[in-house]
């Protein structure tokens, strides 16, 4: 985890640095994902939905088009 991640926790805080890559909507989890997933591990994509703040189906699109794109991918790799 980011060194800034830590200082969040430690100090009880949520992040300030909404210009964060990882940052994220929800107080929660101090608005960071990285704390998000080391707190929470594994989620539904309706638990990443709700703190990304987007609709299950959007964050089930996003699911979909990576596992293809991966597979394509691996496709490639098999045929070279």
């Amino acid at each position: 985890m980011k060194s800034c991640c830590n200082c969040c926790v430690v100090n009880d805080v949520e992040c300030p640095i909404d210009e964060c890559e990882h940052w994220i909507e929800y107080e929660e989890d101090f608005n960071c994902s990285l704390i998000s997933i080391e707190k929470n591990g594994e989620m539904t994509l309706r638990e990443v939905a709700e703190r990304m703040g987007i609709s299950f189906v959007r964050v089930k699109q996003i699911q979909d088009r990576a596992l293809l794109k991966m597979k394509m991918r691996n496709a490639r790799l098999i045929v070279k």
